[in-house]
């Protein structure tokens, strides 16, 4: 069944926010199928536009919808960023955290790196230890068994030792 870009376009209208109508409610009211709806969202969300899910708060929003919200909002100044953010149901601070956290995804790499190989070097370190602890009490318990076996070998032969 064909829809018309218009009834498509007020329908995915209907899901963003602040409306957020759920995808099963949409469906009921609309009479689409869900699954063509959540592939109209998918679709739209390929495209960039931002769709997050009905029952999501803004902070439940996944990463792909909050990275939507900070590049749609990456050119509005202050007076269109809270109209922005009041047709969305959002708080220019939650921008301005997901903003930050954007940038700082690519220096992800960089520090993750840095730790990753301190977090080696200490496990090689201690690695190194255990091997050397490992070694030790192996060496002990060798010369306790070869001891324990010497004193039976020497009770076989000489006897108890509390005839002597």
């Amino acid at each position: 069944m064909g829809y018309s870009l218009e009834r498509k376009a007020a329908v995915l209208k209907r899901m963003l926010p602040p409306n957020n109508v759920a995808i099963r409610q949409l469906s009921r009211e609309e009479g689409i199928s869900e699954a063509t709806l959540f592939s109209w969202r998918a679709e739209a969300r390929n495209k960039g536009q931002l769709l997050p899910d009905a029952d999501a708060s803004p902070e439940g929003w996944s990463s792909r919808d909050k990275f939507a919200a900070v590049l749609e909002t990456a050119a509005l100044n202050e007076a269109n960023l809270a109209e922005y953010c009041r047709k969305r149901g959002l708080y220019p601070a939650q921008i301005a955290m997901w903003r930050v956290a954007c940038e700082q995804a690519n220096d992800w790499d960089r520090t993750s790196a840095a730790r990753l190989v301190r977090a080696t070097k200490e496990d090689k370190k201690r690695m190194k230890d255990l091997e050397r602890e490992l070694a030790r009490k192996d060496r002990a318990l060798a010369e306790t068994a070869a001891l324990l076996v010497l004193r039976k070998k020497a009770s076989a032969i000489w006897g108890d030792g509390e005839d002597a």
